[in-house]
């Protein structure tokens, strides 16, 4: 188990920052984890352990077998445990796995499987023992394409036949490289070598799921908080829609001293991302976003500067979008962008047109540039003896300039009006929504509205802002191509860069890349297909893999498909959870999770960030120094 530890740990070696934030955004929480409370930072020992929130956007389903929504998967995580988990600095930890190992060919993986762990129902009864063949089951249910997981494809851009299967190549399921070699050991095989497997084992496609217990319930698996089994820290007693849940600690868990917060009250307000700061203030709540509109009056303000704190930043990219396949109603003229988004001066002209800092300013206010990020896969994600990925090959010169150059964006609209004209009608109506659950998203549309046409023209780009509800937004917004020009994000499911390029990877469903006009070479798919294929054949040759993967993300840049925007993470909070505590790793749920985190007496403020930050980051670099040893 050490050699794996140290692959995984050299793979973490560099990361900082938190983790997930939310693409269909709610008022966010902290998220949880094991150690131990400072006390220079507060004392907790009279303190309730009952945690209370706000939410604006609602869950669309618990399932989590089938879903990629974070707000959605954020919940399983404190419901289900996973093989592994990571601890507050990073290092693997055991968690239903006791142990495991690897062949000596890096294509068998077998994980022995912690005994006496328990299903429960949602009223704490006991429904089953937590054994391999629940790793089985969830993933053939994955696996079947007819359940429409929305994270199959990582499960099978690994497993050994398991593409073949969702593909219905083969209908044994046995031939796939997932098996239960008894009650307590579980084997996976892989399609080739995979140095970076146990970073993936803690994203929601490698969860168990009882059978027994997906054959009963069918098709109402995980449509409410009854129709799920637990095996995790909390079980949801309570589940009413659009009016609030109850998440309370599992009393039968197997690590239950560990568990602090006894329950989690989040309580649905269709205006909590501006309701909240106050009811914090009221102690009705224990977390607020303090948004850039109000920043400077509560940093003027001595009681509330002393609740306040900066949020690190984490490794959700954020970037724009332009869509490929216009599903929008016909009032916005999607045949018109459809030949619009299919130039390539249209699609640069906008690339450089997008003045990034005046966009961020709406959440940064003090410090735009620490989130502004160049390129799709972020800094300090990965590197090669310590040359950060972002400055391998053509992609360093991305990295390291500003998109936003006024000259440049009307030099490509002047080229972009010429070759258009007679085939496009100007000016090109651009659709861009945004969630009305937050509402610095409102504030950043209104800017880039007003920014961009400015700059470009009226006669040239009309940009009409949508405002759409939180609930629901993914799937009737981006997931439905609803949209010409959006704002998405995307955080890592695992340590490599290969995670970044799922978005736009056929199969997705982002912008539709594949559909772009003049990209498809001799084998029938698009030049970035191939160079991603390229880059995912060669699993021997670290430094020539990533070096293949920064080659193909260059070339998405260039050609603006995307413009890089941001990194996650950042703004301001007001919260009773120490960050320093949570579980700590920039893929998968473990950051998600509750366990281990205690409720503070008062919220941490700017200057307690900072030094537990500098002790955090020396405390991480000798735990993870130990653990390679």
């Amino acid at each position: 188990m050490k050699r794996i530890l140290a692959l995984i740990l050299a793979l973490l070696m560099l990361l900082v920052g938190c983790t997930k934030g939310e693409q269909n955004k709610q008022v966010a929480v902290d998220k949880p984890t094991e150690g131990e409370q400072s006390e220079e930072v507060t004392n907790i020992s009279d303190v309730v352990q009952e945690y209370r929130t706000v939410y604006a956007g609602e869950i669309t389903t618990i399932n989590y077998l089938v879903t990629a929504t974070t707000s959605e998967f954020a919940l399983a995580a404190n419901f289900v445990d996973t093989l592994i988990d990571y601890d507050r600095y990073g290092v693997p930890q055991p968690c239903l796995a006791t142990e495991w190992n690897t062949s000596d060919d890096g294509l068998v993986w077998t994980f022995k499987l912690r005994e006496g762990v328990k299903w429960l129902t949602h009223d704490g009864k006991e429904y089953a023992e937590v054994v391999a063949q629940d790793f089985v089951d969830a993933m053939k249910y994955i696996l079947d394409s007819n359940n429409e997981s929305k994270t199959a494809n990582i499960a099978y851009s690994v497993i050994k036949n398991a593409e073949k299967f969702y593909n219905g190549e083969i209908i044994d399921f046995n031939e796939v490289g997932v098996k239960a070699l008894d009650k307590y050991t579980l084997e996976y095989t892989l399609e080739k070598p995979t140095p970076y497997f146990l970073s993936m084992l803690t994203y929601v496609c490698f969860f168990p799921a009882n059978g027994q217990y997906l054959s009963e319930v069918g098709d109402r698996f995980g449509t409410d908080n009854t129709t799920m089994l637990y095996n995790g820290a909390y079980i949801m007693e309570t589940f009413e829609p659009q009016t609030r849940r109850v998440l309370v600690a599992n009393e039968s868990y197997w690590d239950k001293e560990n568990i602090h917060i006894k329950k989690i009250i989040s309580t649905y307000n269709k205006e909590a991302g501006t309701l909240a700061p106050e009811l914090l203030l009221r102690g009705d709540i224990d977390y607020a976003d303090i948004s850039s509109s109000i920043i400077d009056g509560w940093m003027k303000d001595s009681t509330k500067a002393a609740m306040v704190r900066p949020n690190r930043t984490g490794f959700y990219t954020y970037f724009y979008a332009f869509n490929f396949d216009p599903q929008f109603p016909a009032e916005y003229e999607p045949e018109n962008w459809k030949k619009a988004v299919n130039n390539l001066n249209f699609r640069k002209s906008l690339f450089h047109a997008l003045d990034r800092k005046a966009a961020m300013l709406t959440a940064e206010p003090y410090d735009p540039e620490k989130r502004i990020s160049n390129t799709i896969t972020p800094k300090n994600f990965v590197d090669l003896d310590g040359l950060d990925y972002t400055q391998l090959g053509s992609l360093s010169n991305f990295a390291n300039t500003d998109s936003f150059n006024e000259s440049l964006a009307q030099e490509y609209r002047d080229k972009a009006t010429e070759e258009l004209k007679g085939k496009a009608t100007f000016p090109i109506k651009v659709l861009m929504p945004y969630n009305t659950g937050s509402t610095e998203w409102a504030n950043r549309a209104q800017v880039i509205e007003q920014q961009m046409e400015n700059l470009l023209g009226t006669d040239y780009i009309d940009i009409i802002i949508d405002p759409k509800p939180p609930t629901g937004f993914l799937k009737e917004v981006r997931r439905s191509g609803n949209y010409a020009f959006l704002e998405c994000n995307w955080g890592p499911d695992y340590a490599d860069p290969e995670t970044y390029t799922d978005p736009f990877y056929p199969g997705g469903t982002y912008n539709w890349p594949e559909l772009a006009e003049g990209y498809v070479e001799a084998n029938g798919n698009t030049k970035y297909q191939n160079m991603v294929d390229a880059a995912k054949e060669e699993v021997l040759d670290i430094e020539k893999r990533y070096n293949l993967f920064a080659e193909a993300e260059a070339f998405f840049i260039d050609q603006a498909f995307v413009i890089p925007y941001a990194l996650g993470g950042g703004g301001y909070s007001a919260s009773k959870l120490n960050p320093f505590e949570s579980p700590y790793s920039p893929f998968g749920v473990s950051a998600e999770r509750f366990k281990g985190q205690k409720i503070m007496e008062k919220p941490m403020n700017s200057e307690e960030f900072s030094a537990e930050l500098i002790k955090w980051e020396k405390e991480r670099a000798e735990a993870l120094k130990a653990a390679r040893n």
